[in-house]
């Protein structure tokens, strides 16, 4: 399990699960924040 962190500066998260033999380095998604209503790019926070 980790959480992606929107990089906006918003504080919102997502939680989702990776393989982490698979994906090794950070994990960084587009994905919708509804607090600035946009899509921002979220990276992983560990």
């Amino acid at each position: 399990m980790i959480k992606l962190r929107s990089t906006a500066g918003t504080g919102y998260t997502y939680v989702t699960r990776k393989n982490r033999r698979t994906t090794p380095d950070r994990l960084t998604l587009n994905k919708y924040d509804p607090i600035i209503r946009k899509h921002v790019e979220f990276r992983e926070d560990r």
